[in-house]
């Protein structure tokens, strides 16, 4: 009868025979369903917060400053105010908690895909949601896009890391969170997708896809059922009259392209900028830096937020051309201000915004020089929302799919496609990077070019480097004879499996010692209670693939190999993956 510190300390790993591909395919329901319920509870804070902090549902959509309803004396000023409050509350927050929650989100789920393995810590998803929520809350010009891709790939990642699948499966896992929260935030299932497969995982491959939809199906129907079944943005119908618009909506798809360089160049120059000129605390930063967010949104109020009111009134024609030419230069100044001062949010919004303004604004002009045309200038409003994006982050598959999603706007597709093309185009000869690879490679990462050079490992699989499995220990054994039965086995940790024989985790000498010394109860201890878990490999994974993983601090003496059935069948020692690559080839 096992003792009931046994129960708690052990938990068997899932793995089940022959069933690898069927236990991913299910996690990735559940990775959608955790990201459709984020979604959702995200977009009640961020709504919930606006009306804390505005005293409106959107302030963007107000035209003659008005009071807060809990601050009437204050008149409109209050709004220079309501960042600074912000700032003091997801400041200190993100210093404390978790300072990857910083910034924009989407640059760091693409480092922990493709270079942590997946890896990333459960807190972020709370730590993200608050502070993006207040950002936005109280004036932030970001979107929600990034916040909820960070919320979805947090939650898939704990997921994995509870249910231990196998590591190389992780960062699949993780990119269905990501797809789960697009779709569920836009209602754009099949973007949600093409954004996890083109932005984050960079591959189209089939054994990807069918994961990737589960969980952006998924949360798409959770989403659904709670918010309903509606198009994100309610525009017009709009339509090409004329076969030489082509040739305006391929100028458009030119000067969409600079546009999307323009906006990541500027906004890292003025990251630049804030880290040159602030001396304070960071956790002080947003408060301090608020105070200009302040202003700004005081004088165009239509700065407040995401702005998606502002975006349809300009598609609708609301607006003229210099004001829509000044709402463009506004936008990317508060967007880039608000993230420079550590404010917590999404480029993708303000990449749809610059769009619409820009879209709006040719559309317009054209009318005005060429009537005869008989131009739609909201049609040329949605094409630059999307070829802003593409230029912006060089995703046009995307791009199309989920400006056509957002929109319901099918009758504008040929343009819109010949408009992102170009864009990517543009932008592909201006610049090296995207607004999201562009953050990384400022910290010496380089998504583009291999992680590490790893000749002489490419092709292998673990099998073929793995040398025999090392003793194993029960989680039954006495925790007091760890010692011994390292020392005997001439290692520095030894993998330790349950009743059945299956994995459960590893013991060391060092997490042994640590809890025997602080135990009162050390002889009657298990190792049950003094293994910890190690993330394991298959014999039949890429070695590639499992770089990471191996290389990681906690595994520094190797990885334990696991067949289907959970039993230890191999060890994957570091030194072995360095001297294949050392060796002459």
């Amino acid at each position: 009868m096992p003792s009931p510190r046994r129960l708690v300390q052990w938990r068997p790993t899932l793995v089940i025979a022959g069933s690898e591909r069927a236990t991913l395919l299910a996690l990735a329901v559940v990775a959608g369903v955790l990201a459709g319920i984020g979604a959702v509870a995200f977009r009640w804070l961020v709504e919930h917060a606006t009306l804390l902090f505005s005293g409106h549902a959107d302030y963007a959509a107000t035209t003659d400053h008005p009071a807060h309803p809990w601050l009437p004396g204050l008149g409109g000023w209050f709004v220079i105010i309501v960042p600074v409050l912000g700032g003091l509350i997801y400041g200190p927050l993100v210093h404390r908690f978790a300072r990857e929650a910083r910034g924009h989100g989407v640059p760091e789920v693409m480092y922990a895909i493709q270079r942590k393995g997946g890896r990333i810590a459960g807190r972020v998803a709370f730590v993200k949601a608050v502070a993006s929520a207040v950002t936005i809350g109280s004036g932030g010009s970001v979107g929600r896009e990034g916040p909820i891709v960070q919320i979805g790939s947090a939650l898939s990642s704990s997921l994995g890391r509870v249910t231990r699948i196998p590591g190389s499966q992780l960062p699949l896992l993780v990119a269905c969170g990501a797809a789960g929260g697009i779709a569920a935030t836009f209602n754009a299932p099949i973007a949600g997708v093409f954004f996890a497969l083109e932005l984050l995982l960079g591959s189209f491959a089939v054994g990807s896809f069918a994961a990737v939809v589960l969980a952006s199906v998924t949360a798409s129907i959770i989403a659904r059922g709670i918010l309903g079944n509606e198009a994100f943005l309610v525009l017009p119908q709009f339509s090409v009259h004329h076969v030489s618009e082509y040739a305006l909506f391929a100028v458009l798809g030119l000067a969409a392209g600079c546009v999307g360089i323009g906006f990541t160049r500027f906004l890292y120059w003025a990251e630049d900028v804030a880290d040159a000129w602030w001396r304070g605390p960071e956790w002080l930063r947003p408060a301090a830096g608020g105070l200009l967010l302040g202003v700004l949104v005081f004088v165009l109020p239509q700065m407040y937020g995401v702005g998606y009111p502002v975006l349809e009134s300009a598609v609708v024609g609301d607006y003229v051309v210099p004001f829509l030419v000044l709402l463009l230069v506004a936008k990317v100044i508060a967007t880039s201000l608000t993230i420079a001062i550590g404010g917590s949010g999404g480029v993708f919004a303000p990449s749809l915004f610059l769009g619409a303004m820009l879209g709006a604004a040719v559309g317009q002009a054209v009318d005005a020089l060429a009537p005869g045309l008989g131009v739609s200038p909201g049609a040329y409003a949605v094409v630059g929302m999307a070829a802003v994006f593409a230029g912006s982050s060089r995703a046009p598959i995307t791009a199309v799919l989920i400006l056509f999603e957002l929109t319901g706007e099918y009758s504008v597709i040929l343009p819109l496609m010949l408009a992102v093309v170009i864009a990517t185009a543009t932008s592909s000869l201006l610049s090296r990077d995207t607004i999201y690879t562009a953050k990384l490679r400022r910290r010496g990462i380089d998504l583009t070019s291999p992680a590490r050079h790893t000749a002489g490992l490419d092709g292998l699989l673990v099998r073929e480097l793995m040398a025999a499995p090392p003793p194993t220990v029960a989680t039954a054994v006495p925790a007091a004879t760890v010692t011994r039965l390292l020392l005997e086995a001439g290692r520095s940790s030894l993998p330790v499996v349950g009743p059945e024989g299956r994995y459960v985790g590893v013991v060391s000498a060092a997490a042994a010692t640590r809890t025997l010394a602080s135990d009162d109860d050390a002889a009657r201890l298990e190792v049950s209670a003094v293994a910890r878990w190690r993330s394991h490999v298959s014999p039949d994974d890429s070695v590639t693939s499992v770089l990471d993983a191996l290389l990681d601090a906690d595994a520094s003496d190797g990885l334990p190999v696991i067949d289907d059935a959970g039993a230890v069948v191999g060890w994957l020692a570091p030194d072995a993956a360095l001297r294949r690559v050392a060796a002459p080839h």
